[in-house]
């Protein structure tokens, strides 16, 4: 039974573009995990739990990679490294995961090579690891 609770948590987590419509029975709890805001998006028009700038890789390595698909797989790397470092900023993001399904929010256009795309796939290795992280945040509420 724990295997199949694994699986679902898993396949819990989505990520969605930030100018796409959400679908109606979107149920999850929606955070938007670019550093930057995204243009031309209304606050209140995103129903988010939260804002997770942090959890973005750094502007340095942003800029390094301007979304260039050349440059992806050492993106990940440098990005998986830079999260490895603050599990602080991504615990409450593996947390919310266990308690319902999550969806992370990006901006960029390149749907295959952005920050969330990465992100998921990091979660998704903590998960099967389960490595139990505990944080000082507090979801908004």
């Amino acid at each position: 039974m724990m295997a199949g609770k694994n699986k679902k948590q898993e396949s819990a987590l989505r990520i969605r573009r930030v100018y796409d419509r959400p679908a109606q029975e979107e149920k999850s709890a929606v955070y938007l995990v670019d550093r930057l805001w995204p243009r031309g998006v209304k606050k209140e028009r995103l129903k988010i739990k939260g804002w997770i700038r942090e959890v973005g890789p750094s502007d340095g390595l942003r800029h390094w990679f301007g979304h260039d698909p050349a440059r992806w797989p050492e993106f990940k790397r440098r990005y998986f490294a830079e999260l490895r470092r603050k599990p602080e900023v991504w615990g409450p993001l593996a947390e919310a995961l266990r308690e319902r399904p999550v969806t992370l929010l990006f901006a960029a256009k390149d749907t295959e090579h952005n920050n969330a795309v990465a992100l998921k796939e990091f979660l998704e290795k903590q998960n099967r690891g389960r490595t139990r992280v505990t944080s000082h945040l507090r979801p908004n509420r």
